[in-house]
């Protein structure tokens, strides 16, 4: 059974830095792109970052860019993603997901994807 379980979500000050980690388990993750997504009250659910669990280049959306890194710990079978520069427009639950059909790198901005984390608050203070 796949799980995903997010973690290291918090109440942050303008300006402050999380780091998120969504730990993985249930199968081999080979080949599986896994994303962060991320919903604010009232909002859609937005893609915020995803890479191939295999490697290669991040993917990251416009809001993400130049403040969010993700990363991957194959021996941990963890993800992670790095928020610096945080704002309260980042404010929202944020989910891991994973999924092993987005051959078309522009699929992986999209859901729908095989499988979701609980999720994690993040809340920023201005």
């Amino acid at each position: 059974q796949v799980q995903l379980v997010e973690s290291g979500g918090g109440l942050v000050q303008t300006g402050g830095s999380l780091r998120l980690s969504c730990a993985a388990s249930g199968r081999t993750f080979s080949g599986y792109t896994m994303a962060w997504f991320r919903q604010a009250p009232g909002k859609e659910r937005e893609f915020v970052s995803a890479v191939r669990w295999s490697g290669g280049i991040p993917y990251y959306a416009d809001s993400a860019k130049g403040r969010f890194t993700i990363s991957r710990d194959n021996a941990k079978n963890t993800v992670y993603l790095q928020m610096n520069s945080l704002k309260p427009e980042d404010t929202a639950v944020y989910y891991c997901a994973a999924d092993r059909t987005k051959t078309d790198y522009r699929s992986v901005y999209r859901e729908p994807y095989d499988y979701w984390g609980q999720g994690t608050q993040v809340t920023v203070s201005s």
